[in-house]
């Protein structure tokens, strides 16, 4: 049961930052080939529809694995070493911004494409970008913390 526990917290993670790293890294640049600002914002909220749809998953699917990881395999927080109780921070904090960007820019960002208002939009999805930004670096992060605290105490 552990191993199944932990290739679906390793699984989920990987999705998770991976596809915030492609979207910072290589969605965001490639965007500015589509010269119309009404064009570039309909891909990108098809972009977000998408993987914020796969994060809404992928997050508490991490985050619940993680938790029984830590009780079934450490017997508790007083078994975990310092990388886990890092992890566990850094992952509250990134669920905590990725519903920041779930509950604010990107219903903001939708209603204005909706509404046709093309500024406001742009403005939404320049805040999501912010925040996607910030959870890529924490992400980064806990992947550089959990390969160290596991080969390297």
């Amino acid at each position: 049961m552990g191993n199944l526990l932990y290739a679906l917290h390793v699984l989920g993670a990987v999705l998770w930052v991976g596809g915030m790293a492609f979207a910072i890294l290589a969605l965001a640049p490639s965007l500015a080939a589509v010269e119309a600002p009404q064009q570039r914002l309909a891909l990108l909220c098809g972009v977000f529809r998408r993987f914020f749809l796969l994060v809404w998953h992928a997050m508490p699917a991490v985050l619940l694995s993680g938790w029984a990881l830590l009780f079934v395999w450490y017997g508790g927080f007083r078994g975990a070493g310092w990388h886990v109780h890092l992890m566990h921070l850094t992952g509250l904090v990134m669920g905590a911004v990725y519903l920041t960007i779930a509950l604010g820019p990107w219903r903001e960002m939708r209603a204005a494409l909706a509404a046709g208002e093309t500024a406001a939009a742009a403005g939404a999805a320049g805040r999501i970008r912010q925040l996607v930004t910030l959870n890529l670096a924490l992400g980064l992060l806990t992947v550089a913390v959990a390969a160290w605290g596991r080969f390297g105490g």
